[in-house]
């Protein structure tokens, strides 16, 4: 049976890979030095200099991940068919990873309904995770199935997810764990969503028991 997820739940089983990046910058350009006839009229062309990249940076002891990449919807996911709401759920969940990785959810936050209950706890669990200067460390969550039951005259769509998430540490400002540790799990859960005004939103979220 579907069952409604308790507030412990929050933390627990979608909590999600934090990683990082810093910034670095390689490259360089040759001069416009004489060429080996020492003519003048000889140079050597100098090349373009590489533009700074990011380097993804795992948040631990020492501080918060940095530079996380913000997941793109996919043009699949605009698509009211099976395979749309399949990608949308895929998505829905890497705007959350992101969310745990940066506590940032206004990506993750603007694809559900504010009725979703679960959602709502978890919002507020994620809030809490990131207040006075602590940030987490671990959790990295993965999606391996994602399956729907598409009915094309349904007003909401099921879909079933497998999620498998690495263990989890809370940190406080100083780089203190802040409580034990939480375990990795593998759990199911089940999303209902609608496909209203050519988006899809969560109108619910629970775990499958």
């Amino acid at each position: 049976m579907i069952s409604r997820t308790s507030t412990s739940f929050r933390a627990r089983s979608f909590a999600i890979a934090v990683v990082g990046v810093m910034f670095g910058l390689t490259g360089c350009a040759l001069d416009g030095s004489l060429g080996a006839s020492g003519d003048p009229s000889v140079s050597v062309t100098a090349t373009p200099t590489p533009t700074a990249t990011a380097v993804y940076r795992l948040a631990d002891a020492t501080g918060k991940a940095q530079n996380v990449r913000i997941p793109m919807l996919p043009e699949e996911a605009n698509a009211n068919s099976e395979d749309g709401v399949e990608a949308f759920a895929r998505y829905w969940f890497q705007t959350l990873s992101y969310a745990y990785e940066t506590g940032d959810v206004t990506a993750w936050s603007a694809n559900m309904s504010p009725h979703c209950k679960f959602c709502t706890r978890l919002k507020e669990g994620l809030d809490s995770a990131y207040s006075n200067g602590r940030w987490l460390v671990g959790g990295k969550i993965l999606t391996p199935s994602i399956e729907s039951k598409y009915k094309p005259e349904a007003p909401t769509q099921q879909v079933v997810i497998k999620v498998v998430q690495d263990k989890i540490d809370v940190l406080e400002a100083d780089g203190s764990i802040s409580q034990p540790t939480t375990s990795a799990s593998k759990s199911e859960s089940v999303m209902i969503a609608s496909f209203e005004s050519g988006l899809w939103k969560v109108k619910d979220l629970g775990l499958i028991r």
